[in-house]
């Protein structure tokens, strides 16, 4: 939900990467190989949460509770200082803390 890296570049945004691919803890215990993948992308000068990425199951689920706080602007320090729920796929959202990559409009 909200932009993709083309569009908000396009747009004039410097975008900060966090990226996370885990296989979720319910899949380890269970001994199923499936894997998860989110991506956030945060507008580099105001900390604003642009995008969010998920691919995997309960994908759907996780974006409902996404779109929440990005559609009220949600930063991405406010994304951190938020409680993880523990074991979840959600807890990964709040707890990448190592910027993968940054991009500026070319």
């Amino acid at each position: 939900m909200g932009l993709s890296e083309e569009t908000a570049l396009a747009l004039g945004h410097t975008i900060d990467i966090y990226k996370a691919s885990f296989r979720p803890l319910k899949h380890t215990l269970s001994g199923r190989d499936e894997r998860t993948m989110m991506k956030l992308l945060v507008d580099a000068s105001t900390d604003r949460v642009l995008g969010c990425h998920i691919f995997g199951p309960e994908a759907g689920e996780l974006a409902q509770l996404v779109a929440i706080p990005m559609k009220m602007g949600a930063t991405k320090v406010q994304f951190d200082s938020t409680v993880a729920v523990h074991p979840t796929m959600a807890e990964e959202l709040v707890t990448m803390r190592t910027k993968t990559a940054t991009r500026a409009p070319a």
